[in-house]
């Protein structure tokens, strides 16, 4: 969710104002994305590399978040949506901290649609902390990584036990707001095949009709996962050599 100190400065207002305008765009996004298909919404709050940032924003984040989980709980429920927190919680402020635990323990029933919030998160540091626990459980198992002993797969079925109870499955579409052509630093183990979808709108204008856009131009997308499409022959005339398979585009 880029773009919100960008669009309170254009408006010369302080980067603060963007982000509580940014906090609307979330519900807007939330209440559209069941209607749209989507079971599961990770919206990028906080990177772990945001506490770099002058210590009166990190507050007022820090504060708007705190707001916003106590106040959008009640719509997150009459929803039927679960919010569950990605990243590090035991850095957040203590308030924080017990808003994301009531808020988590009171929407644990919903089934509509799962919203993951991502605050003070790292992808490398996720791939970290999973790949440390990955190779505990390997030993615990006493099964000893040694080059060529160790498969890929073997490496992935840990891997998956390890990262959190409530991980969501791959991503299938990422999007980012603002203009910027990055992942930085998002779920990069479950991006592995996501589709990219790019904007120049900065998040606080974006609405319901953007994530219909977006969602509209991934069902274009021809996803292969590294296969070979099917194929079609085309019968070729009497007494002519047999063409090659046509690639077929698949919906």
């Amino acid at each position: 969710m880029d773009g919100n100190g960008r669009w309170a400065k254009a408006r010369s207002w302080p980067r603060v104002a963007g982000h509580r305008e940014g906090a609307k765009a979330v519900r807007r996004v939330i209440e559209a994305a069941p209607d749209l298909g989507i079971g599961t919404l990770t919206l990028y709050a906080f990177s772990s590399d945001n506490w770099k940032r002058p210590s009166q924003e990190v507050r007022a984040l820090m504060s708007l978040f705190r707001r916003y989980l106590r106040s959008e709980t009640r719509e997150l429920v009459e929803k039927g949506a679960r919010l569950s927190i990605v990243g590090r919680t035991d850095r957040l402020p203590e308030a924080v901290q017990k808003a994301v635990l009531e808020c988590e323990h009171a929407t644990r029933s919903g089934k509509r649609l799962h919203v993951r919030l991502a605050i003070d998160y790292s992808g490398r540091d996720a791939l970290l902390e999973a790949a440390r626990g990955a190779m505990h459980q390997a030993l615990e198992s006493g099964i000893v990584p040694r080059p060529g002993h160790f498969s890929r797969q073997d490496f992935t079925a840990l891997l998956a036990k390890a990262m959190r109870a409530d991980a969501a499955p791959d991503v299938d579409l990422l999007i980012r707001t603002g203009g910027e052509q990055r992942i930085s630093d998002f779920l990069l183990w479950e991006s592995a095949y996501a589709e990219l979808h790019f904007t120049q709108r900065m998040w606080p204008d974006f609405d319901a009709f953007d994530l219909a856009t977006a969602v509209a131009d991934f069902r274009t997308r021809q996803r292969r996962f590294g296969e070979v499409p099917e194929v079609e022959a085309v019968p070729a005339p009497a007494g002519e050599p047999e063409p090659l398979p046509l690639v077929r585009t698949i919906q």
